[in-house]
C-alpha cells in the first residue's frame, strides 16, 4: 500500500493520498487549505489517478479545498451527515471569534457528495477502508481504518494525535463522548498506524502508554471520568 501526505495551509492539516501501489488509482484524505498544487504534485509523482475524496469531518482545516479537488476530476467527496452542513456554512463549526476570520469566504458542497455510516467498508481504487463515527471533536468525525489482515493504518482525523486529542470546545464538540469515541479507538491492535489529522504519526500503543488523554479511559468501557 501507497499512502503519502503532506501538510496544508496555515492549518498544517495533514492530507493523506493512498493507493494500493504507484500508478493506480487513489483516495484523497481531508484536502485542506490550499491542498491543490501540493496535492497535484503527488499525485504526478507517484502517477496516481483519484476516484474520490474523504472526510474524517467538517471542519474548514479539513474541507477547504474539496470542491476544487473534486471538480477538477469529477469526483465523489464523502462526508458524516451529522458533518454535511458545515461544508456550506463552516462558521457553524467555530466559535464566534474564529468565525469572523473567514468572514467574506464562500464554501459549498460538492456537485457529487455521498455519505458516510458507520460500520461500512468502502471499497475504493482497489482498497478497503472500514468507517467508524467517532464523534466528540465534532457530531459527525469518523476514522477509516485498513484491514485486519494487514498492519492496521487509522487515519484518525482529530480524534487522536500524537500525545494528546482533538479538542472538543468547538460547536459539536463533547468531551465525554470524545472519550466514549477514544476509549472504542483503543481497543485497536498496539501495532496500528496512527496518521492523525495534525502532527507526525504515532502508533495505538505508543498513545496506550504515554497519552495523558488515553490514561482517563478503560480500553472497554468507556471514560472513567471527566475532566
Amino acid at each position: 500500500m501507497l499512502v503519502a501526505g503532506f501538510p496544508a495551509g496555515l492549518f498544517q492539516t495533514n492530507c493523506y493520498v493512498v493507493a494500493p501501489a504507484a500508478g493506480e488509482e487513489c483516495v484523497v484524505i481531508d484536502p485542506g487549505q490550499d491542498a491543490e498544487a501540493e496535492l497535484d504534485e503527488l499525485i504526478r509523482e507517484h502517477r496516481l489517478r483519484p476516484v474520490a475524496v474523504l472526510l474524517t469531518h467538517g471542519h474548514i482545516d479539513h474541507m477547504w479545498s474539496v470542491v476544487p479537488v473534486c471538480g477538477a476530476r469529477g469526483i465523489p467527496a464523502w462526508i458524516h451527515p451529522a458533518d454535511r452542513e458545515l461544508l456550506s456554512d463552516p462558521g457553524k463549526g467555530w466559535s464566534e471569534p474564529t468565525g469572523r476570520l473567514f468572514g467574506g469566504l464562500e464554501f459549498s458542497e460538492p456537485d457529487d457528495l455521498r455519505e458516510l455510516s458507520d460500520g461500512a467498508t468502502l471499497e475504493l481504487a482497489g482498497l478497503e477502508l472500514t468507517v467508524e463515527h467517532r464523534p466528540g471533536h465534532t457530531r459527525g468525525s469518523v476514522t477509516f481504518r485498513t484491514p485486519h489482515e494487514d498492519t492496521q493504518i487509522l487515519f484518525a482525523g482529530d480524534l487522536l494525535f500524537a500525545g494528546s486529542i482533538g479538542r472538543s470546545d468547538l460547536p459539536g464538540g463533547d468531551y465525554p463522548t470524545i472519550l466514549r469515541s477514544l476509549a472504542k479507538t483503543m481497543t485497536l491492535p498496539d501495532d496500528t498506524t496512527v496518521l492523525p489529522g495534525h502532527g507526525p504519526q504515532t502508533t495505538i500503543g505508543r498513545e496506550r502508554a504515554t497519552n495523558p488523554f488515553v490514561r482517563e479511559v478503560a480500553p472497554h468501557e468507556g471514560p472513567t471520568r471527566g475532566m
